[in-house]
């Protein structure tokens, strides 16, 4: 008998290779490293990537203005629990909420609920053209938007709602005023 790996000579019976330490059911293609390059199925962490490519443009830099700095349009939330955040461009709104894999945000604002009514990710918020919007983001017991020259209107999930300064938003038994 015959070592597959490294073709040594092998006793009648023997489990290993005295030579190679390889077993003796391993074949050349078992031992073989595994390919280090990604696959069309592997899950690539964008931020570790980095193509080398240096763009300069023809003819050369040219000096930049320097942009007039941008005051975020801020809201202060006022829930139903007592607290208060002041919130800017986007964030997420629950019991535990968490960001989907490739989403960021600028605020998570946690609530207490210990009647376990509002959902971990209930709803999503952002603002355009200075006015805050939100969006059902699948919950359990849903959202309702209570505008103040309006009545109540359910959030359909997914859909974004414009919410002026004013308003109370239900996020089941808790609640948020937008001032």
């Amino acid at each position: 008998m015959r070592c597959r790996i490294c073709g040594a000579e092998l006793p009648e019976g023997a489990m290993f290779c005295g030579e190679c330490g390889s077993s003796t059911s391993a074949t050349p293609e078992s031992r073989r490293r595994p390919d280090p390059r990604p696959g069309d199925t592997t899950i690539l962490d964008r931020e570790r990537l980095s193509t080398g490519v240096v763009s300069v443009p023809v003819d050369g830099f040219q000096p930049l203005a320097a942009p007039a700095p941008a005051t975020p349009t801020t809201f202060t939330l006022r829930f139903s629990t007592g607290e208060t955040r002041t919130v800017y461009g986007t964030g997420l709104v629950g019991r535990k909420p968490l960001a989907q894999p490739g989403e960021s945000f600028d605020h998570l604002v946690q609530i207490s609920d210990r009647t376990l009514s509002v959902s971990k990710t209930h709803l999503e918020f952002g603002e355009h053209d200075g006015m805050l919007w939100i969006s059902d983001r699948f919950s359990g017991n849903g959202t309702i938007v209570r505008r103040p020259d309006d009545g109540a209107l359910r959030c359909e999930p997914g859909r974004r709602y414009l919410v002026p300064r004013g308003s109370r938003v239900e996020l089941a038994e808790q609640s948020f005023d937008v001032e």
